[in-house]
Protein backbone atom coordinates (compact mmCIF):
# COMPACT_ATOMS: atom_id res chain seq x y z
CA UNK A 1 0.00 0.00 0.00
CA UNK A 2 1.27 3.53 -0.78
CA UNK A 3 1.15 6.16 1.35
CA UNK A 4 -0.74 9.64 0.32
CA UNK A 5 -0.91 13.05 2.23
CA UNK A 6 -4.18 14.52 3.09
CA UNK A 7 -3.05 17.77 2.11
CA UNK A 8 -4.55 22.09 1.91
CA UNK A 9 -6.57 22.70 -1.61
CA UNK A 10 -6.37 26.09 -1.86
CA UNK A 11 -6.31 26.62 -5.88
CA UNK A 12 -9.76 27.12 -8.17
CA UNK A 13 -12.97 26.36 -5.91
CA UNK A 14 -11.39 24.05 -3.93
CA UNK A 15 -10.67 25.25 0.23
CA UNK A 16 -9.58 23.21 2.46
CA UNK A 17 -10.09 24.36 5.66
CA UNK A 18 -9.06 21.72 8.47
CA UNK A 19 -8.64 18.11 7.53
CA UNK A 20 -6.74 15.93 9.91
CA UNK A 21 -3.35 15.69 8.51
CA UNK A 22 -3.12 11.89 8.48
CA UNK A 23 -1.68 9.12 6.10
CA UNK A 24 -4.26 7.12 4.08
CA UNK A 25 -3.01 4.56 1.49
CA UNK A 26 -4.30 2.84 -1.63
CA UNK A 27 -4.58 -0.21 -1.52
CA UNK A 28 -3.24 -2.69 -4.34
CA UNK A 29 -6.42 -4.06 -5.33
CA UNK A 30 -7.36 -1.00 -6.71
CA UNK A 31 -3.81 -0.10 -7.78
CA UNK A 32 -3.29 -2.89 -10.12
CA UNK A 33 -7.25 -2.48 -11.34
CA UNK A 34 -6.23 0.82 -12.50
CA UNK A 35 -2.98 -0.55 -14.24
CA UNK A 36 -4.62 -3.30 -15.77
CA UNK A 37 -7.42 -0.54 -17.15
CA UNK A 38 -5.15 1.61 -18.63
CA UNK A 39 -3.20 -1.06 -20.93
CA UNK A 40 -6.59 -2.32 -22.16
CA UNK A 41 -6.53 -2.01 -26.27
CA UNK A 42 -9.33 -0.05 -26.70
CA UNK A 43 -8.70 2.72 -23.34
CA UNK A 44 -4.80 2.86 -24.92
CA UNK A 45 -6.67 4.09 -28.60
CA UNK A 46 -8.95 6.30 -26.48
CA UNK A 47 -5.64 7.91 -25.27
CA UNK A 48 -4.37 8.15 -28.27
CA UNK A 49 -7.20 10.10 -29.94
CA UNK A 50 -7.11 12.33 -27.20
CA UNK A 51 -3.99 13.59 -27.38
CA UNK A 52 -4.05 13.88 -31.48
CA UNK A 53 -7.45 16.06 -30.87
CA UNK A 54 -6.06 18.50 -28.77
CA UNK A 55 -6.19 21.34 -31.09
CA UNK A 56 -9.42 20.65 -31.24
CA UNK A 57 -10.51 20.60 -27.61
CA UNK A 58 -8.88 23.66 -27.40
CA UNK A 59 -11.10 25.34 -30.16
CA UNK A 60 -13.94 24.03 -28.12
CA UNK A 61 -12.68 25.63 -25.06
CA UNK A 62 -12.06 28.81 -26.59
CA UNK A 63 -15.58 28.68 -28.37
CA UNK A 64 -17.76 28.12 -24.86
CA UNK A 65 -15.45 30.59 -22.71
CA UNK A 66 -16.68 33.21 -25.35
CA UNK A 67 -20.11 32.43 -24.85
CA UNK A 68 -20.87 34.59 -21.35
CA UNK A 69 -22.42 32.13 -18.88
CA UNK A 70 -23.63 34.45 -15.93
CA UNK A 71 -24.89 33.34 -12.61
CA UNK A 72 -28.86 31.75 -13.30
CA UNK A 73 -28.46 32.82 -17.27
CA UNK A 74 -26.28 29.46 -18.63
CA UNK A 75 -28.76 28.93 -21.36
CA UNK A 76 -27.19 30.02 -24.00
CA UNK A 77 -23.37 28.07 -23.08
CA UNK A 78 -25.74 25.05 -22.52
CA UNK A 79 -27.17 25.11 -26.02
CA UNK A 80 -23.37 25.14 -27.71
CA UNK A 81 -22.48 22.72 -24.61
CA UNK A 82 -25.43 20.44 -25.80
CA UNK A 83 -24.73 20.72 -29.63
CA UNK A 84 -21.20 19.64 -28.76
CA UNK A 85 -21.86 16.74 -26.93
CA UNK A 86 -24.45 15.68 -30.01
CA UNK A 87 -21.96 16.15 -32.44
CA UNK A 88 -19.41 13.76 -30.18
CA UNK A 89 -21.86 11.55 -29.82
CA UNK A 90 -24.99 10.22 -26.94
CA UNK A 91 -27.35 7.64 -26.75
CA UNK A 92 -29.76 10.62 -25.48
CA UNK A 93 -29.83 14.24 -24.93
CA UNK A 94 -32.36 16.51 -23.07
CA UNK A 95 -31.96 19.49 -21.00
CA UNK A 96 -33.42 19.50 -17.71
CA UNK A 97 -35.85 21.87 -15.58
CA UNK A 98 -33.06 24.03 -14.02
CA UNK A 99 -30.85 24.16 -16.79
CA UNK A 100 -28.91 21.50 -16.63
CA UNK A 101 -27.24 19.68 -20.15
CA UNK A 102 -26.70 15.65 -19.57
CA UNK A 103 -25.86 13.25 -21.91
CA UNK A 104 -26.51 9.77 -21.65
CA UNK A 105 -24.15 7.10 -22.68
CA UNK A 106 -26.16 3.69 -22.24
CA UNK A 107 -24.22 0.48 -20.38
CA UNK A 108 -24.13 -2.71 -21.39
CA UNK A 109 -25.13 -4.30 -18.53
CA UNK A 110 -28.79 -2.68 -17.89
CA UNK A 111 -28.23 -2.35 -14.32
CA UNK A 112 -29.38 0.47 -12.32
CA UNK A 113 -27.53 3.57 -10.80
CA UNK A 114 -26.14 5.97 -13.22
CA UNK A 115 -21.96 7.06 -13.20
CA UNK A 116 -21.95 10.82 -13.83
CA UNK A 117 -19.61 12.95 -14.75
CA UNK A 118 -19.69 17.13 -14.73
CA UNK A 119 -18.48 20.35 -15.12
CA UNK A 120 -20.16 23.83 -14.58
CA UNK A 121 -21.46 25.65 -16.86
CA UNK A 122 -21.98 28.94 -15.09
CA UNK A 123 -19.40 31.56 -14.94
CA UNK A 124 -19.13 34.77 -11.93
CA UNK A 125 -18.81 37.22 -13.98
CA UNK A 126 -22.05 39.43 -14.33
CA UNK A 127 -23.96 40.30 -17.80
CA UNK A 128 -21.94 42.89 -20.39
CA UNK A 129 -18.29 41.20 -19.02
CA UNK A 130 -16.18 40.93 -22.14
CA UNK A 131 -15.15 37.21 -22.50
CA UNK A 132 -12.72 37.25 -25.69
CA UNK A 133 -10.10 35.06 -25.41
CA UNK A 134 -6.41 36.74 -25.74
CA UNK A 135 -3.84 34.47 -26.91
CA UNK A 136 -0.64 35.54 -25.31
CA UNK A 137 1.94 32.93 -26.86
CA UNK A 138 0.58 29.38 -25.33
CA UNK A 139 -1.18 31.17 -22.64
CA UNK A 140 -5.09 31.72 -23.10
CA UNK A 141 -6.03 35.08 -21.28
CA UNK A 142 -10.22 35.76 -20.43
CA UNK A 143 -12.49 35.59 -17.70
CA UNK A 144 -13.92 32.05 -16.76
CA UNK A 145 -11.37 30.63 -19.36
CA UNK A 146 -10.30 28.27 -16.49
CA UNK A 147 -13.10 28.04 -14.34
CA UNK A 148 -14.97 25.85 -15.45
CA UNK A 149 -14.85 26.25 -18.77
CA UNK A 150 -11.82 24.19 -19.25
CA UNK A 151 -13.28 21.15 -17.59
CA UNK A 152 -16.51 21.29 -20.61
CA UNK A 153 -13.27 21.08 -23.39
CA UNK A 154 -12.16 18.01 -21.64
CA UNK A 155 -16.10 16.39 -21.06
CA UNK A 156 -15.86 16.76 -25.22
CA UNK A 157 -13.14 15.38 -26.22
CA UNK A 158 -13.40 12.67 -23.06
CA UNK A 159 -16.75 11.38 -25.23
CA UNK A 160 -14.96 11.66 -28.45
CA UNK A 161 -12.25 9.10 -27.40
CA UNK A 162 -14.65 7.07 -25.69
CA UNK A 163 -16.78 6.61 -28.98
CA UNK A 164 -13.82 6.66 -31.55
CA UNK A 165 -12.50 3.71 -29.75
CA UNK A 166 -15.81 2.09 -29.31
CA UNK A 167 -15.17 1.87 -25.76
CA UNK A 168 -18.75 0.35 -23.97
CA UNK A 169 -19.10 0.40 -20.62
CA UNK A 170 -21.09 -2.05 -18.04
CA UNK A 171 -22.81 0.88 -16.67
CA UNK A 172 -24.99 4.16 -18.10
CA UNK A 173 -22.99 7.15 -18.10
CA UNK A 174 -24.12 10.80 -18.00
CA UNK A 175 -22.40 13.76 -18.91
CA UNK A 176 -23.28 16.63 -17.95
CA UNK A 177 -22.95 20.39 -18.01
CA UNK A 178 -24.06 21.90 -14.88
CA UNK A 179 -25.95 24.79 -13.61
CA UNK A 180 -25.32 27.15 -10.20
CA UNK A 181 -22.07 26.10 -9.39
CA UNK A 182 -21.09 29.47 -8.12
CA UNK A 183 -21.90 31.98 -5.97
CA UNK A 184 -25.68 32.44 -5.11
CA UNK A 185 -26.22 29.40 -8.11
CA UNK A 186 -26.19 27.94 -4.64
CA UNK A 187 -25.34 24.19 -6.36
CA UNK A 188 -28.97 24.47 -7.83
CA UNK A 189 -28.10 21.96 -10.32
CA UNK A 190 -26.81 19.41 -8.36
CA UNK A 191 -29.38 20.01 -6.01
CA UNK A 192 -32.23 19.26 -8.32
CA UNK A 193 -30.42 16.18 -9.84
CA UNK A 194 -30.09 14.61 -6.28
CA UNK A 195 -33.12 16.08 -4.87
CA UNK A 196 -35.64 16.18 -7.69
CA UNK A 197 -35.11 14.30 -11.13
CA UNK A 198 -35.46 11.53 -9.96
CA UNK A 199 -32.17 9.86 -11.30
CA UNK A 200 -30.87 7.37 -9.93
CA UNK A 201 -27.06 8.03 -9.46
CA UNK A 202 -24.83 5.45 -8.24
CA UNK A 203 -21.81 7.83 -8.06
CA UNK A 204 -20.44 11.18 -9.28
CA UNK A 205 -17.40 12.57 -10.51
CA UNK A 206 -17.13 16.81 -10.77
CA UNK A 207 -14.18 18.19 -13.14
CA UNK A 208 -13.69 21.89 -11.17
CA UNK A 209 -10.28 23.44 -10.05
CA UNK A 210 -6.86 23.22 -10.54
CA UNK A 211 -4.13 21.06 -11.81
CA UNK A 212 -3.96 17.05 -11.57
CA UNK A 213 -3.59 15.54 -8.22
CA UNK A 214 -5.90 17.04 -6.67
CA UNK A 215 -8.93 14.68 -5.48
CA UNK A 216 -11.62 16.82 -3.02
CA UNK A 217 -13.37 13.87 -1.59
CA UNK A 218 -15.64 15.94 0.91
CA UNK A 219 -17.63 19.24 0.97
CA UNK A 220 -17.49 22.45 3.00
CA UNK A 221 -20.53 23.26 3.93
CA UNK A 222 -21.97 26.92 4.32
CA UNK A 223 -25.06 28.69 4.89
CA UNK A 224 -25.53 32.41 4.18
CA UNK A 225 -28.05 35.32 4.39
CA UNK A 226 -29.09 38.39 3.18
CA UNK A 227 -30.33 40.81 6.58
CA UNK A 228 -32.81 43.09 5.00
CA UNK A 229 -33.66 46.18 8.17
CA UNK A 230 -36.61 48.89 7.25
CA UNK A 231 -37.05 51.73 8.68
CA UNK A 232 -39.50 54.94 7.55
CA UNK A 233 -36.71 57.04 6.50
CA UNK A 234 -36.29 60.74 6.06
CA UNK A 235 -34.09 63.80 6.16
CA UNK A 236 -30.89 63.75 8.07
CA UNK A 237 -31.56 67.10 9.62
CA UNK A 238 -35.56 67.53 9.66
CA UNK A 239 -35.87 63.86 10.67
CA UNK A 240 -32.93 63.51 13.26
CA UNK A 241 -33.92 61.03 15.58
CA UNK A 242 -35.56 58.84 13.32
CA UNK A 243 -34.95 54.84 13.58
CA UNK A 244 -32.39 54.37 10.92
CA UNK A 245 -31.84 51.03 9.85
CA UNK A 246 -27.77 51.62 9.03
CA UNK A 247 -27.41 52.21 12.57
CA UNK A 248 -29.34 49.32 13.49
CA UNK A 249 -27.51 46.81 10.62
CA UNK A 250 -24.05 48.33 12.24
CA UNK A 251 -25.27 47.38 15.50
CA UNK A 252 -26.04 43.59 14.47
CA UNK A 253 -22.87 43.45 12.58
CA UNK A 254 -21.21 44.17 16.22
CA UNK A 255 -23.02 41.84 18.09
CA UNK A 256 -22.66 38.81 15.55
CA UNK A 257 -19.12 39.43 15.04
CA UNK A 258 -17.86 39.49 18.69
CA UNK A 259 -20.27 36.50 19.78
CA UNK A 260 -18.96 34.27 16.53
CA UNK A 261 -15.38 35.17 16.74
CA UNK A 262 -15.81 34.00 20.39
CA UNK A 263 -17.29 30.44 19.42
CA UNK A 264 -14.13 30.31 16.01
CA UNK A 265 -11.96 31.11 18.83
CA UNK A 266 -12.98 28.12 20.54
CA UNK A 267 -12.15 24.35 20.93
CA UNK A 268 -13.89 23.32 17.50
CA UNK A 269 -13.28 22.52 13.80
CA UNK A 270 -12.40 25.01 11.85
CA UNK A 271 -15.13 27.36 11.30
CA UNK A 272 -15.63 30.85 9.77
CA UNK A 273 -17.64 33.99 9.27
CA UNK A 274 -17.92 36.83 7.02
CA UNK A 275 -19.74 39.66 5.93
CA UNK A 276 -19.31 40.47 2.62
CA UNK A 277 -21.68 42.45 0.82
CA UNK A 278 -23.58 46.15 2.76
CA UNK A 279 -25.90 47.72 0.76
CA UNK A 280 -29.12 50.52 1.13
CA UNK A 281 -29.37 54.19 1.67
CA UNK A 282 -30.26 57.09 -1.01
CA UNK A 283 -27.81 60.08 -0.68
CA UNK A 284 -25.40 60.97 2.42
CA UNK A 285 -27.68 63.63 3.67
CA UNK A 286 -30.75 61.02 3.67
CA UNK A 287 -31.99 58.51 6.80
CA UNK A 288 -32.38 55.39 4.71
CA UNK A 289 -35.18 53.58 4.48
CA UNK A 290 -33.67 49.94 4.31
CA UNK A 291 -30.33 48.83 4.62
CA UNK A 292 -29.27 45.19 3.82
CA UNK A 293 -26.19 42.66 4.59
CA UNK A 294 -24.86 39.76 2.94
CA UNK A 295 -23.16 37.23 5.07
CA UNK A 296 -21.56 33.60 4.63
CA UNK A 297 -21.00 31.24 7.09
CA UNK A 298 -18.79 28.14 6.66
CA UNK A 299 -17.82 24.72 8.50
CA UNK A 300 -16.39 21.63 7.95
CA UNK A 301 -19.14 20.02 10.95
CA UNK A 302 -22.83 20.56 10.37
CA UNK A 303 -22.82 20.63 13.92
CA UNK A 304 -20.70 23.76 13.99
CA UNK A 305 -22.70 25.29 11.09
CA UNK A 306 -25.70 25.01 12.54
CA UNK A 307 -24.22 26.24 15.94
CA UNK A 308 -22.78 29.70 14.03
CA UNK A 309 -25.93 29.86 12.39
CA UNK A 310 -28.22 30.27 15.30
CA UNK A 311 -25.33 32.56 16.89
CA UNK A 312 -26.15 34.85 13.90
CA UNK A 313 -29.77 34.65 14.06
CA UNK A 314 -29.88 35.54 17.69
CA UNK A 315 -27.71 38.13 17.68
CA UNK A 316 -29.63 39.81 14.85
CA UNK A 317 -33.09 39.76 16.79
CA UNK A 318 -30.54 40.80 20.14
CA UNK A 319 -29.05 43.80 18.44
CA UNK A 320 -32.54 44.91 16.61
CA UNK A 321 -34.31 44.75 19.84
CA UNK A 322 -31.56 46.82 21.57
CA UNK A 323 -31.45 49.23 19.12
CA UNK A 324 -35.53 50.01 19.43
CA UNK A 325 -35.29 50.35 23.03
CA UNK A 326 -32.37 52.72 22.62
CA UNK A 327 -34.66 55.92 22.12
CA UNK A 328 -35.10 56.38 18.78
CA UNK A 329 -38.35 57.63 17.45
CA UNK A 330 -40.04 54.56 15.83
CA UNK A 331 -38.47 51.65 15.00
CA UNK A 332 -36.68 49.64 12.50
CA UNK A 333 -37.78 45.71 11.48
CA UNK A 334 -35.83 42.90 9.66
CA UNK A 335 -35.85 40.10 7.49
CA UNK A 336 -33.23 37.32 7.28
CA UNK A 337 -33.34 35.96 4.06
CA UNK A 338 -31.63 32.41 3.41
CA UNK A 339 -29.79 32.95 0.28
CA UNK A 340 -27.40 30.22 0.23
CA UNK A 341 -27.87 26.30 2.14
CA UNK A 342 -24.39 23.70 1.08
CA UNK A 343 -23.93 21.00 3.03
CA UNK A 344 -20.54 19.57 4.92
CA UNK A 345 -20.21 16.12 4.39
CA UNK A 346 -17.02 13.48 3.71
CA UNK A 347 -16.24 10.27 2.36
CA UNK A 348 -13.77 7.69 3.99
CA UNK A 349 -10.71 7.17 1.81
CA UNK A 350 -11.47 4.13 1.57
CA UNK A 351 -13.96 4.08 -0.47
CA UNK A 352 -13.90 2.72 -3.46
CA UNK A 353 -14.09 5.76 -5.84
CA UNK A 354 -11.65 7.82 -3.88
CA UNK A 355 -9.05 4.57 -4.37
CA UNK A 356 -9.32 4.47 -7.80
CA UNK A 357 -8.93 8.26 -8.04
CA UNK A 358 -6.28 8.22 -6.20
CA UNK A 359 -4.98 5.35 -7.63
CA UNK A 360 -5.22 6.86 -10.98
CA UNK A 361 -3.78 10.08 -10.17
CA UNK A 362 -0.63 8.62 -9.49
CA UNK A 363 -0.63 5.85 -12.40
CA UNK A 364 -0.06 9.28 -14.51
CA UNK A 365 2.82 10.43 -12.21
CA UNK A 366 0.79 12.80 -9.73
CA UNK A 367 0.97 12.70 -5.78
CA UNK A 368 -2.88 12.45 -4.98
CA UNK A 369 -3.72 14.92 -2.41
CA UNK A 370 -7.16 14.69 -0.92
CA UNK A 371 -9.15 17.64 0.83
CA UNK A 372 -12.23 19.66 1.20
CA UNK A 373 -13.73 22.29 -0.97
CA UNK A 374 -17.43 23.92 -1.96
CA UNK A 375 -17.85 22.51 -5.00
CA UNK A 376 -20.62 20.26 -6.64
CA UNK A 377 -19.64 16.83 -4.63
CA UNK A 378 -20.92 18.79 -1.51
CA UNK A 379 -24.57 17.70 -2.39
CA UNK A 380 -23.99 13.80 -3.50
CA UNK A 381 -21.17 13.61 -0.37
CA UNK A 382 -24.11 14.60 2.22
CA UNK A 383 -26.40 11.91 1.08
CA UNK A 384 -23.22 9.59 1.46
CA UNK A 385 -23.05 9.09 -2.69
CA UNK A 386 -19.83 8.06 -3.41
CA UNK A 387 -18.28 11.33 -5.01
CA UNK A 388 -14.85 12.65 -5.86
CA UNK A 389 -13.79 16.53 -7.14
CA UNK A 390 -10.75 16.32 -9.41
CA UNK A 391 -8.78 18.80 -10.99
CA UNK A 392 -9.09 20.41 -15.11
CA UNK A 393 -5.45 20.03 -15.07
CA UNK A 394 -2.93 22.45 -16.60
CA UNK A 395 -1.92 25.52 -15.02
CA UNK A 396 -3.93 28.94 -14.41
CA UNK A 397 -4.11 31.81 -12.25
CA UNK A 398 -6.36 34.78 -11.38
CA UNK A 399 -10.14 32.63 -10.71
CA UNK A 400 -12.97 34.49 -10.59
CA UNK A 401 -10.55 37.71 -11.91
CA UNK A 402 -11.00 39.60 -15.41
CA UNK A 403 -7.43 38.51 -15.60
CA UNK A 404 -7.93 34.79 -15.27
CA UNK A 405 -5.42 32.95 -17.57
CA UNK A 406 -5.00 29.38 -18.10
CA UNK A 407 -1.78 27.34 -20.15
CA UNK A 408 -2.19 23.84 -21.20
CA UNK A 409 1.28 22.42 -20.15
CA UNK A 410 0.01 19.25 -19.21
CA UNK A 411 1.79 16.72 -21.14
CA UNK A 412 -0.47 14.87 -23.36
CA UNK A 413 -3.95 15.76 -22.12
CA UNK A 414 -3.79 14.03 -19.02
CA UNK A 415 -6.09 15.40 -16.85
CA UNK A 416 -8.53 14.02 -19.18
CA UNK A 417 -7.20 10.98 -19.83
CA UNK A 418 -7.81 10.91 -15.93
CA UNK A 419 -11.39 11.86 -16.19
CA UNK A 420 -11.46 9.19 -18.34
CA UNK A 421 -9.90 6.37 -16.60
CA UNK A 422 -11.51 7.16 -13.03
CA UNK A 423 -14.98 6.85 -14.98
CA UNK A 424 -14.00 3.89 -16.39
CA UNK A 425 -13.00 2.47 -13.33
CA UNK A 426 -17.03 3.37 -11.94
CA UNK A 427 -18.44 2.25 -14.65
CA UNK A 428 -16.78 -0.76 -15.46
CA UNK A 429 -15.72 -1.54 -19.17
CA UNK A 430 -17.65 -3.73 -21.20
CA UNK A 431 -15.74 -6.48 -22.60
Amino acid sequence: MRKIYIGIITVGLFFNLGLAQDDVTIEKKYTKEIDRLAKAKKVKAAFSYIESQKNETTKNHIALTEILAPPFKEDVRGVAFSKMLELAGVDSLWTDKVGNVIGLRKGTSGTSGYVGIDAHLDVVFPEGTDVTVKKMGDTLKAPGIGDDTRALANLISMLKAMNQADIKTEKDVLIVGSVGEEGLGDLRGMKYIFNESGLDIDSWIAIDGGSMGRVSNAGLGSKRYKLVVKGKGGHSWGAFGLANPHHALGKSIDLFSKAAWEYTSGDISKTSFNVGRIGGGTSVNSIPFESWMEVDMRAISPKNLDEIETIFKSSVEKAIKEYNASGVDGEVTYELIKIGDRPSGELSAETPLVQRSMAATEYFGATPSLGRGSTNINIPVSKGIPAVCIGRGGSGGGAHSLHEWYLNDEPSEESIKLALLITLAQAGLSK
